[in-house]
């Protein structure tokens, strides 16, 4: 096994993680599809796949790297919320604290003198930055537009979320 027991166990932590994360989102996304309000739906739905992507890249590196990948129960998502601000906080805290267990990986990998996998997290680390500053985005454009979802929607339709920085 090219890396430390440890290591895979946090890993395959790591993976109910991301699992959990794109079960939240669809339950986001959901939510919003109930709302009649496609365009937040659909980024949510994008974001729930993308979450899972996260968590097959995880399973892909442990069984590349000889370890037995063990995925762990999930908690249930939040099915329902107060309103758009409140589901989309939640989806910013989530991203928040996945970039801390990315960030806890990458400690243990150092900890563990484990160059393969500190170097397989680095693209999460880039990742997280993109997720957090994309969510962060997404909930000041909702807050602006609290009384008018809307104008969220066709603000979202035109421009989408990952498009309202600079390139």
């Amino acid at each position: 096994m090219l890396t430390s027991k440890k290591v895979v166990n946090a890993i395959n932590k790591q993976i109910g993680n991301e699992f959990g994360a794109s079960l939240q989102y669809v339950a986001i996304a959901a939510y919003f599809s109930g709302d009649a309000l496609p365009q937040l739906a659909e980024h949510f739905y994008r974001q729930a796949a993308e979450e899972n992507d996260h968590a097959m890249r995880f399973i892909k590196y442990v069984v590349d790297a000889g370890g037995r990948v063990v995925i762990p129960a999930i908690a249930a998502p939040q099915p329902t919320f107060k309103n758009a601000q409140e589901a989309i906080k939640l989806s910013l805290d989530q991203e928040v604290e996945v970039t801390h267990q990315i960030n806890a990986l990458v400690e243990l990998a150092r900890s563990e003198n484990d160059f393969i996998t500190n170097n397989f997290l680095q693209w999460f680390l880039t990742e997280q930055l993109e997720e957090v500053s994309s969510m962060d985005t997404l909930l000041k454009i909702v807050q602006r537009g609290a009384n008018n979802l809307l104008s969220v929607e066709e603000y979202l339709a035109r421009v989408g979320v990952k498009g309202a920085g600079p390139s």
